[in-house]
């Protein structure tokens, strides 16, 4: 009990200490700024840019979650998370993409949406759910055409927590579509290296979690239905990098919106990368956030990452 109360004592008087240091910073700011002087603490453009108003770029990025098939139900889990972390990831976004459009659910993925936070997915904002797959995005001519909104999203409108299911329900009318040869398919298997997001156009991300087991399936999907392909510029900013190039969902919209914000590819994936990646060691997993883990060199099967 002594050593306790001892414990709380210390505890309170540091608590003290931290409010009187953190006063004391405040005066002395506050003195220079009323003497005229700059304070270089309070430059930081990241956090200053996060408070400004939302500037949306108006292109669309689908996932592609047309592979149930092909996982187990771990895998399925893991991508669901992946999923969550896209939808905060642009949600979060100073320059988030106007449209997040999910397709092709229908399946295992859906089935285990509906039992999570109350069918919470529903409920995220500035996002599409098609049953049907991404190919309906040029083969319904009696809708709209999506092209860029010619004035600013309101931060209103900007993908947000809360509000009804009812907001962003399962679209099966009202669909904007897109311009087929606008349409690119992001993938490693790629030979096209991309080079820059263009607004107005569509790129695909494939939602699979695969251990790495189906060689080239985005990029024969995508090859057989007539659409581009491209890969993100890993290889020519990360030579040295001595893992495998695969990353999960969030990580390849995360390095999109990265670069939207930076305009510089070597600085989003050095940004977005899991340190990792750059020291040999074990193969790495991903764990059910999306986040990467080491795994056994026996476990390489459990690793559930996709391809980007």
């Amino acid at each position: 009990m002594l050593k306790e109360a001892r414990r709380q004592e210390h505890k309170l008087e540091k608590r003290a200490r931290e409010r009187e240091l953190k006063k004391e910073k405040k005066r002395i700011r506050a003195e220079k700024r009323a003497a005229g002087e700059e304070l270089v603490e309070d430059e930081n453009p990241r956090k200053k840019q996060r408070t400004g108003k939302k500037k949306p770029f108006k292109a669309r990025v689908v996932v592609d979650l047309g592979f149930d098939d092909k996982m187990q139900p771990k895998e399925i889990h893991s991508l669901c998370s992946q999923l969550n972390y896209t939808y905060s990831c642009n949600r979060r976004a100073f320059i988030p993409f106007e449209s997040l459009l999910f397709t092709s659910l229908n399946g295992a993925t859906k089935d285990w949406l509906e039992q999570v936070g109350d069918r919470a997915y529903l409920r995220w904002k500035g996002v599409e759910w098609w049953e049907d797959g991404y190919e309906n995005l040029w083969q319904e001519p009696q809708t709209e055409e999506y092209k860029p909104t010619a004035a600013p999203i309101a931060d209103s409108d900007l993908p947000t927590e809360g509000g009804d299911a009812a907001s962003s329900p399962i679209n099966t009318t009202n669909r904007q579509t897109s311009v087929k040869e606008q349409v690119i398919y992001l993938t490693a298997d790629s030979e096209n290296e991309i080079s820059e997001l263009v607004e107005g156009e569509t790129y695909i991300i494939g939602g699979i979690c695969d251990h790495n087991r189906y060689k080239n399936l985005c990029l024969n999907k995508a090859t057989q239905q007539g659409i581009r392909t491209a890969r993100l510029p890993i290889g020519k900013y990360m030579a040295q990098l001595p893992t495998r190039k695969v990353l999960t969902v969030n990580q390849v919209f995360d390095i999109l919106i990265r670069w939207l914000e930076e305009r510089d590819w070597e600085k989003a994936l050095f940004d977005v990368m899991p340190k990792r990646k750059f020291r040999d060691g074990p193969k790495k997993g991903t764990s059910e956030n999306g986040e990467e883990q080491d795994i056994d060199e026996n476990e390489a099967s459990d690793d559930p990452e996709v391809e980007s």
